[in-house]
């Protein structure tokens, strides 16, 4: 087939990935950071049987019992190979807190509701349904594949993609070009649906806060209270105001919907041009800024004894290029009595919004959505792709998915109900086969 061409009737690269997503909703690899989890194994082994069905074969590689990650070729040629890497792994859910069964997969409302399916599952299956699609007609692409499927992606891919670029290089290390996760999702703008593809995320710093003071009795005057000291470090982090910094991905984004406003994109006015994006304001809205958030406080262990150390830990996010004014300005914030040490440290990255790969992206979204825009979005939160820049590939974030204009969809990813629409399952599969003839 060849590039840009429609399929023909009798195939369907969608025709399996609601089944595919629904199967790996219901396999349990949940991921609370701590190691103790069922880990990887059973979901890389059911995508290695799926793939083995259509005559893929695949390799597993573990960094730990049960910490297992797949990587298969698909196809061949003497292109460069391009990386399409997704995860196995899902944050924790609680079950009470659901309507349904976070491991249930069900159907509902046409919806699929279970954890993974808007982060990452939903990516997955779009990968497979497209593959095994295309492995069964004969229709491998030109251009390789790489596919790639990782452990502990929600702990940092320290046991996955970190070990698999220091460790096994050599399985991924000639892919020159990486897609993944989250972009290539719609949101919708004064009344015009409009398509992010990830091409920038935020650098990551979780930080453990350390103070140190005098213990003693909690009925005497004390002065080097490690308490005290560290509560100030921690409301003066957590309520102050980063200023607006933008990216050259953010001024692009901002750019476009600055056109649909009637307005210039400007630093003053960009916080008013994230609003513009609803619910998705709440995700873009970190981007425009470096942002340093305080989850957890540790100290003492009887009410009336001092103790001699408080401790805190900090979800921090600085925007590339702002790394260094970001540490600056936190240590001034907390003093110099405060030790910081790195829980995980993680560079950002952006990759320029060009080139022949983007091109593929944004005409394989509007074949299959000819009225919709198409702009580039730096991530808030983090993926593998930091992992496999280090090997020098350009990576962007491309699950495509069509979405009901009210849809919270940014609320979705970790959150209670997650799920996905089934058509838009459906065509983020189609908009990936097209994809994949144009690259």
């Amino acid at each position: 087939m060849s590039s840009g061409e429609h399929p023909s009737p009798s195939y369907d690269p969608a025709a399996e990935v609601v089944d595919i997503c629904r199967d790996l909703i219901r396999i349990d690899s949940t991921n609370d950071g701590t190691d103790t989890g069922p880990g990887e194994r059973a979901a890389a082994e059911h995508v290695a049987a799926l793939l083995d069905e259509v005559g893929i074969d695949s390799t597993l590689v573990e960094s730990r019992p049960g910490r297992t990650t797949l990587v298969a070729r698909i196809g061949s040629g003497d292109r460069d190979p391009l990386l399409v890497h997704g995860h196995l792994d899902v944050v924790p859910a609680a079950a009470e807190d659901w309507s349904v069964h976070p491991l249930s997969g069900e159907i509902q409302d046409g919806y699929l509701w279970g954890r993974g399916a808007v982060d990452m599952k939903d990516f997955d299956a779009m990968a497979l349904s497209v593959i095994r699609a295309r492995a069964r007609a004969g229709r491998l692409p030109e251009r390789p594949i790489v596919l790639a499927m990782t452990a502990d992606e929600e702990a940092g891919g320290h046991l996955g993609a970190q070990w698999l670029v220091e460790e096994h290089p050599d399985l991924v290390a000639d892919c020159t070009e990486a897609v993944g996760e989250v972009g290539g999702f719609s949101t919708t703008v004064r009344g015009q649906r409009m398509y992010l593809v990830e091409a920038a995320e935020k650098g990551m710093a979780w930080m453990r806060l350390t103070a140190k003071g005098r213990a003693g009795h909690g009925s005497m005057i004390n002065h080097d209270n490690a308490v005290t000291a560290l509560a100030g470090a921690v409301a003066r982090i957590g309520s102050y105001e980063w200023p607006v910094r933008l990216t050259p991905t953010m001024e692009v984004l901002l750019a476009s919907v600055g056109t649909l406003a009637g307005v210039q994109a400007t630093p003053d006015n960009a916080a008013a041009l994230v609003e513009e994006f609803g619910g998705a304001a709440r995700m873009l809205g970190a981007v425009i800024r470096n942002t340093a958030n305080p989850t957890m406080l540790g100290a003492g262990y009887k009410v009336n004894v001092v103790p001699g150390e408080a401790t805190a830990h900090v979800d921090g996010r600085f925007l590339p290029g702002y790394e260094d004014e970001f540490f600056a300005t936190l240590h001034e914030l907390a003093g110099p009595d405060i030790a910081f040490d790195f829980v995980s440290h993680q560079q950002p990255w952006e990759t320029p919004y060009d080139g022949s790969l983007v091109r593929a992206m944004e005409q394989s979204l509007i074949a299959e959505d000819p009225d919709a825009l198409v702009a580039p979005y730096l991530m808030s939160g983090g993926t593998d792709a930091k992992h496999f820049r280090r090997l020098g590939m350009r990576c962007y974030g491309f699950a495509p998915l069509r979405l009901p204009a009210e849809l919270d969809f940014t609320a979705l990813f970790h959150g209670v109900d997650e799920r996905v629409p089934v058509d838009g399952l459906e065509f983020g599969a189609r908009v990936f086969d097209r994809f994949l003839d144009r690259v």
